[in-house]
C-alpha cells in the first residue's frame, strides 16, 4: 500500500466531503490532474506552495485504490510525483489531519507512512 498525501484548505475539503468527491484545488484544475506528494516530498511541497498558510489539512490517501488514473510523473528536480487524472473518491482517504503552523512558521506534520 503506497500512501500519498494532499495538502488542502479546510473550506475546499469541507466542500469535497459534502459532495463525496474531491475535484482538486484551482491549481489542479489548471494542470488537468490532482497533485499529490509522497511522504518524503510533502514537507517540501508545504514549504514551496503553502508557506505561512493557516487552515490547512493533510489528507492521506491509499494510492492502490486509485487504479490507472494515478501516475507517477517527473516534476520538481526530476523527482516522480503522484498525479491523479480523475476526481478523488473519498473512499480512498485513510485520514484527514490538521496541518498547523509551528512557532517557527513551518507546518507541523504528523508521523507519515510511505
Amino acid at each position: 500500500m503506497a500512501i500519498i498525501y494532499k495538502i488542502c484548505s479546510q473550506p475546499l475539503w469541507k466542500a469535497a466531503e459534502e459532495a463525496k468527491v474531491f475535484h482538486g484545488a484551482p491549481i489542479d484544475a489548471q494542470d488537468g490532474y490532482i497533485h499529490f506528494s509522497t511522504a518524503s516530498q510533502v514537507r517540501e511541497t508545504a514549504e514551496k506552495h503553502f508557506s505561512g498558510q493557516e487552515g490547512l489539512l493533510l489528507i492521506a490517501v491509499e494510492g492502490s485504490r486509485l487504479g490507472d488514473a494515478l501516475r507517477y510523473e517527473t516534476s520538481r528536480g526530476g523527482a516522480l510525483f503522484p498525479h491523479l487524472y480523475a476526481p478523488l473518491s473519498l473512499s480512498a482517504v485513510l485520514w484527514v489531519k490538521s496541518l498547523p503552523l509551528g512557532p517557527d512558521g513551518l507546518h507541523v506534520f504528523p508521523e507519515l507512512a510511505e
